[in-house]
């Protein structure tokens, strides 16, 4: 660990420098962030995961800015141009634009114009035009003829050369153009000529043109899809005569004829040299600007969504509705267990009603199905319908649910593994079911991004989104927590402190020897030692184990504490557990010890008030209106509901029971201003909205959240 880096991320995030110094360093020692962030709060001050990844993240930072400097110097001591007052400045710079700044006018270089001209001896003649003194320049340059030089006009433009490479490597310039682009840049885009229709999806952008720092994130992101895809023609440019203006007021120094040359190639270093590479700077840093809003908006939205309310241990017949080739129909049983797979054709053009009704009832009868879930796909408001019109001989839910990626996990490798004698329409069925008995478990099968729930996730750095959704996902399966005996391989991964290899030992061990009697039985598990057992246990889940702690929250390393204060009232832990008067009886003061402080004892209380609770929601059952079926079925002024669907920083999207999704714009979501769509609005959040209008030809709804 770098003292110095320390210091760095501590001033910049505001924390305290020890909480930030004892974070890093349970990090570089193998825990994870959600360990640290459950079980260490006496060392981290309490903070959170959120906070806990941007230690980790700025620390990461300042560490790739050390290492570029370690290559920097290595470059210059090679090139034998390294003195002290350069290492000094090197040493103590700690932003990397400054620090390519300074190695600019030392970075190993490719035959530029310039260095085409130093080749041909016209250096010194650069320099005396630089220094600007009334000598007669054009006189001059005949001294600086050769074979490859022929005439004084061939001279005076090699030196002009040289003096525009030397204007583009200052760093007062530089720091000038940034400026300068920071206060008046403004992005423009194009229709590229002739490509009007096939860039139709972006007719927003034909004329576009706004203050890059205006400019919002999903704006710039499809901006910039457009332009790689060839039909947009993007621009980022302050005001050039300003910037050119004080540009010369560096350099040029007088009237005379070597004052005017040096003008001439001050305008030539902006527009060829130093617009273009600070332009190139400017984009990327509102990509990475666009990028981190993006990847912000779908890690909460994929949080949201993993955390959506289960149904729990029921049994569930799920339904993947379809016209032509029928309606998919699995039995679960209340473990997610496939045990029943048919085809059923209620839906043109076969029209089978009598059939398809007669075997959903016999099916419930005889698997003693307690919910419906409903694919929210083609045909889904049909097959609702038809559901609900059934006369069943018991009371049975009926809920839609989201097939967002359904389709992804049944052609994957996972989904080949868990079923590999059935074909993808009995595996997306499958999927439909589970999701509603516990969408987290489901859904950590499939690949984040594919889950449909972000903005432009395809045009965002890959290696930022997967990092962020992937921490998203561990986050979210050890906030709930996971049954030990129960949990999939794809579940027990995300883990604190497991992997994938570790994840199918597990599974391969409790099929050999059954099912886990106590957490600590995990460490016969191979490859599962001391510290993963360390990092993993608090998020495990023993269910009518021996040891009721087993099935909590409480750390292992702490049932040794449990057991004393159990034994200072005189009862057992699982009198503890059940007596609420037992608990307030608890003096917490006398348990403050040298590395157990007041958090998690309060945390430990807390767990054994409500053992293994789950932070998720109880399920609600929905209902869209049943008159409205299709786009067409619209009209301006109704009032409808909805479920929420995605969110992005313009807004969200509202699914109302048909196939096209409304959007709810920023400016409709409430009676005041709202900044972000989460102060309003999450993931599957049921809502009331209005309809403001239909567009048929663009197949587009506007929806109103206020009253």
């Amino acid at each position: 660990m770098k003292e110095q880096l320390v210091q760095f991320v501590a001033n910049d995030l505001q924390l305290s420098l020890n909480n930030v110094r004892n974070t890093i360093s349970l990090l570089e020692d193998g825990a994870t962030i959600p360990f640290v962030s459950r079980y260490r709060k006496e060392r981290t001050g309490g903070l959170d995961e959120v906070q806990i990844e941007q230690i980790a993240n700025a620390y990461d930072k300042y560490l790739d800015i050390d290492k570029r400097k370690e290559t920097i110097l290595n470059s210059l001591v090679e090139q034998d141009k390294l003195t002290d007052a350069l290492k000094d400045r090197i040493h103590a710079c700690w932003q990397m634009t400054e620090l390519e700044d300074i190695y600019l006018p030392y970075k190993p270089k490719r035959q530029t114009r310039a260095e085409l001209a130093r080749q041909k001896g016209l250096e010194p003649l650069a320099k005396l035009i630089m220094s600007q003194h009334p000598d007669d320049i054009d006189k001059k340059a005949y001294a600086y003829l050769n074979d490859k030089v022929e005439t004084p006009e061939d001279a005076i433009k090699g030196a002009k050369d040289i003096i525009a490479e030397w204007v583009s490597e200052n760093e007062k310039a530089r720091r000038e153009v940034r400026f300068h682009f920071r206060k008046t840049a403004v992005l423009t885009s194009t229709v590229v000529k002739g490509k009007e229709l096939e860039a139709l999806n972006y007719k927003d952008y034909f004329e576009f043109s706004k203050p890059l720092k205006h400019c919002s994130s999903h704006q710039y992101l499809a901006i910039t899809r457009g332009e790689r895809e060839g039909l947009l023609r993007v621009d980022i440019s302050p005001r050039e005569e300003e910037c050119l203006e004080n540009l010369n007021r560096f350099f040029v120094k007088g009237n005379q004829r070597s004052s005017q040359l040096v003008k001439e190639s001050v305008s030539d270093s902006y527009k060829r040299l130093i617009k273009p590479s600070v332009e190139t700077e400017f984009a990327a840093m509102t990509k990475e600007r666009a990028d981190e809003e993006a990847i912000r908006i779908f890690t909460g939205n994929l949080k949201q969504l993993l955390l959506a309310p289960p149904l729990g241990q029921k049994r569930v017949l799920g339904l993947d509705p379809g016209f032509r080739t029928g309606c998919k129909l699995v039995c679960l049983d209340a473990q997610g267990k496939l045990v029943h797979n048919e085809t059923i054709y209620p839906h043109a053009p076969e029209h089978d009603v009598q059939g398809a009704s007669r075997k959903v009832s016999q099916l419930v009868e005889a698997y003693d199905i307690q919910a419906i879930a409903i694919g929210n796909g083609t045909a889904s408001r049909e097959t609702e319908a038809f559901v609900t019109n059934l006369r069943l001989d018991r009371p049975v839910q009926v809920f839609v649910v989201s097939e967002n990626g359904a389709s992804i996990y049944s052609a994957s490798k996972v989904a080949r593994e868990e079923f590999p004698e059935y074909d993808v329409t009995v595996r997306g069925a499958v999927s439909i079911g589970r999701r509603l008995m516990d969408p987290l478990a489901e859904l950590v099968k499939i690949e984040p991004k594919s889950i449909g729930v972000g903005q432009y996730q395809h045009d965002v750095d890959p290696g930022k989104l997967k990092k962020s959704l992937d921490q998203t996902v561990v986050n979210c399966v050890n906030q709930v927590g996971v049954n030990l005996n129960t949990a999939s391989k794809y579940l027990l991964m995300y883990v604190s402190g497991l992997n994938t290899a570790m994840a199918q030992n597990i599974v391969d061990y409790r099929d050999a020897n059954g099912p886990f009697p106590s957490r600590s039985a995990l460490l016969s598990v191979p490859r599962i030692g001391p510290k993963t057992f360390e990092q993993a246990a608090g998020f495990l889940r023993i269910p009518d184990a021996r040891n009721p702690l087993d099935n909590s929250a409480v750390h292992p390393e702490r049932y040794d504490l449990v057991t004393r204060m159990a034994a200072d009232l005189g009862c057992t832990v699982s009198d503890l557990m059940a007596d609420k008067a037992l608990r307030e009886g608890i003096n917490v003061d006398a348990y403050v010890s040298g590395d157990v402080g007041k958090p998690t004892l309060t945390d430990i209380l807390q767990e054994l008030d409500k053992p293994g609770r789950d932070p998720r929601k109880a399920i609600e059952v929905f209902e869209f209106d049943k008159d409205i079926r299709k786009l067409e079925d619209l009209k301006e002024g109704m009032s409808l509901n909805g479920i929420v669907t995605n969110i992005t920083a313009f807004g969200c999207f509202v699914d109302i029971g048909i196939k096209e999704n409304g959007l709810v714009h920023l400016s409709e979501m409430a009676d005041r201003f709202v900044k972000d769509p989460y102060e309003v609005v999450s993931i599957h959040q049921h809502v009331r909205v209005k309809v403001l209008g239909v567009d048929l030809h663009r197949r587009r709804i506007r929806l109103s959240l206020k009253p």
